[in-house]
């Protein structure tokens, strides 16, 4: 007779492997489909013929990243929480950590938003835009931002169905919005005569879409949100505070380390730019399966965490890290046999052909490290430990971005930059394999003897070591 923990957890059992490829596959999909709509608003917005309004959009969404990435944090937690929760067998704590996360990303986004919506040209114009740029840029802020706490919302819904095992409820609820910003796009820019503010608020309908899209099975479902209570919430808040704020800090890095990069390959004129301009479109269509791995893996690792199972906990780590390697074997081998056309696709020459050369090469077969980082923070995130993310994360997209950049321009020019931000990676993923089997080695599987409890949780984590 199946447990109470085993009718909810479903990753305590069954090949690690299938789990991950499942779960990794599904998520890449709904990832593809944020890409695909992100690039054909950006036909549709140039089509207008005025290059001031895709500025506009770029200024746009370096300023809804950051608010993005509160979001991204809270969902992060949701995940975390709710999958421990279900594998330790409490169902309905599971379902109160769901609900606060949700209530807090509401409370967040309402918050925030009218913080940012108060400073929106101050904050564009330390960004850069000015002129009829911040002018447009400000109204295209002023549309979406408002509606921060729907994504919140259906972020924490869709990372509540993941903890639960259902990435294709949670991947449909992405492809629902990405088709609904798709076909409004151009009816509101174009039929309506809306132009910019058409998109934004084929945008802001698209995230309606996601929330009821999300939200709906992971209620009715999986019953996955309990009746909401501020004493609930005050309560839930250290725990969801102590895995938000670290993760919040860890998307942030991202971009800054991509601005080291950018800066130091400008120097090298607008080819190199051009190049990286494509590799930029590149990498998150060829490896939107690693990016897909931090919230694919996290469940599982997760749940059986929360049952005690350490010894799956170890094996869904290197099936994350066996899965990686697989797959990016098999696109950085597409990618060298797709590399002319590629290059002709874009009508690439010099710098621009050889840095795209060299994407569909070497570089590709060093997404392999990204997508041990990738792994390794999902392991730090649901283990207790979504500090050493925040460490990982901010070490490689500063010192290990620098450092190696700098050394890489000098000795091999535009090329070397981006050999040198790809050995970075390379050295931070070893320094995150390293402490993923220093958090596991402290773990202890409980015994019948010392039933499993969340005092023994706590005490297995600085427990006895043995990987």
């Amino acid at each position: 007779m199946a447990t109470q923990s085993e009718n909810h957890a479903v990753f305590l059992n069954g090949s690690l492997m299938r789990h991950v490829v499942r779960m990794s596959l599904t998520t890449s999909i709904g990832l593809m489909a944020i890409f695909a709509v992100d690039f054909v608003d950006m036909v549709f917005i140039s089509m207008l013929g005025n290059d001031a309004l895709a500025a506009a959009v770029g200024y746009a969404g370096t300023l809804l990243f950051f608010t993005n990435a509160v979001n991204i944090g809270l969902s992060i937690a949701a995940g975390a929480l709710v999958a421990r929760e279900l594998g330790a067998g409490r169902p309905e704590q599971a379902r109160n950590y769901g609900s606060s996360v949700a209530i807090l990303g509401i409370v967040v986004g309402l918050a925030l938003s009218a913080l940012v919506m108060m400073n929106v040209e101050f904050l564009l114009s330390l960004l850069g835009a000015e002129g009829e740029v911040l002018r447009l840029a400000s109204r295209y802020v002023s549309i979406i931002l408002p509606t921060m706490w729907v994504m919140a919302a259906a972020m924490t819904s869709m990372a509540v169905l993941r903890a639960h095992g259902d990435a294709r409820r949670s991947m449909m609820a992405t492809i629902y919005g990405g088709i609904v910003n798709a076909v409004l796009d151009p009816v509101l820019i174009f039929a309506v005569g809306l132009g910019l503010d058409g998109a934004a608020i084929a945008s802001v309908l698209a995230r309606i879409t996601m929330l009821g899209a999300a939200l709906l099975p992971a209620l009715k479902v999986h019953n996955g949100f309990a009746r909401p209570s501020p004493r609930q919430v005050f309560d839930d808040f250290g725990a969801v505070r102590a895995i938000a704020f670290p993760a919040i800090l860890t998307n942030i890095a991202t971009p800054i380390g991509n601005a080291i990069v950018v800066r130091e390959i400008a120097s090298y004129g607008t080819d190199a730019v051009a190049g990286m301009a494509v590799i930029g479109r590149l990498l998150p269509v060829a490896f939107s399966v690693i990016f897909a791995l931090s919230g694919a893996i996290g469940p599982i690792i997760g749940q059986n965490f929360g049952a005690g199972r350490y010894d799956r906990v170890r094996s869904a780590f290197y099936a994350g890290v066996q899965f990686t390697g697989i797959y990016v074997l098999i696109m950085a081998a597409v990618l060298f046999l797709l590399r002319a056309p590629i290059a002709d696709l874009f009508e690439a020459q010099g710098e621009t052909r050889t840095l795209i050369y060299l994407f569909c090469g070497p570089l590709a077969l060093a997404a392999f490290f990204n997508g041990v980082i990738f792994v390794t923070n999902a392991s730090f995130n649901n283990l207790g430990h979504p500090i050493y993310s925040t460490w990982i994360n901010w070490g490689r997209h500063t010192i290990g971005t620098w450092i190696f950049v700098v050394i890489g321009s000098y000795l091999g020019g535009a090329s070397g930059v981006l050999l040198g931000q790809a050995f970075g990676g390379v050295i931070f993923a070893g320094i995150g394999w390293y402490l993923v089997g220093r958090v596991v080695s402290n773990l202890s599987r409980p015994t019948e003897v010392e039933p499993f409890t969340e005092q023994n949780r706590l005490h297995s984590l600085f427990g006895r070591r043995g990987w």
